[in-house]
């Protein structure tokens, strides 16, 4: 008769030979900002809204205390404000009519646009990339490349000196 076998405990199993697994650092109420302001923009882009109303709409999600609610009114209300002066930038940069561009891939050039321009403490890069992760998070395959290239040609722009550097 043959003896029971001892086996490894499942889960060891079930780990042996594959790497951990790392969770993802948390967001920082800056990206959080971002993302908030993106799906605003986004709202008033496709709808035309007033301002004032989607504002309102995004202090009522959850996940609002955790924003830099300073740097989501500016970018939310700047990027609205501003909507024709920041189209007009990256008109220079983009190869169709800022209107022809997606939703998405348009609210996050605005957002991009609006740090580079105005948001002066955010190195330039810093900006590019930011924008480049939401486009990687919510927009279209491939998209984060067409943001990362219009931005960085816009930076050259609005950021001259720091782009030299």
């Amino acid at each position: 008769m043959n003896a029971p076998q001892k086996t490894a405990p499942k889960t060891a199993a079930k780990t042996a030979g594959k790497p951990a697994t790392k969770r993802a650092p948390a967001k920082s109420a800056r990206r959080r900002s971002r993302e908030a302001a993106l799906q605003g923009l986004y709202q008033w882009l496709l709808t035309g809204e007033d301002i004032g109303a989607i504002e309102a709409l995004g202090r009522e999600q959850d996940g609002y205390a955790k924003l830099d609610v300073k740097h989501y009114d500016a970018l939310l209300g700047g990027c609205v404000q501003e909507a024709a002066d920041l189209d007009a930038i990256l008109a220079r940069h983009v190869d169709r009519k800022t209107t022809e561009l997606s939703p998405i891939e348009h609210a996050i050039l605005m957002i991009g646009a609006y740090e580079l321009k105005h948001c002066l403490d955010i190195p330039y890069k810093v900006a590019i990339n930011e924008a480049v992760e939401l486009a990687k998070s919510f927009g279209g395959t491939d998209g984060h490349k067409y943001v990362n290239g219009v931005l960085d040609r816009a930076a050259g722009d609005l950021r001259p000196v720091e782009v030299q550097r």
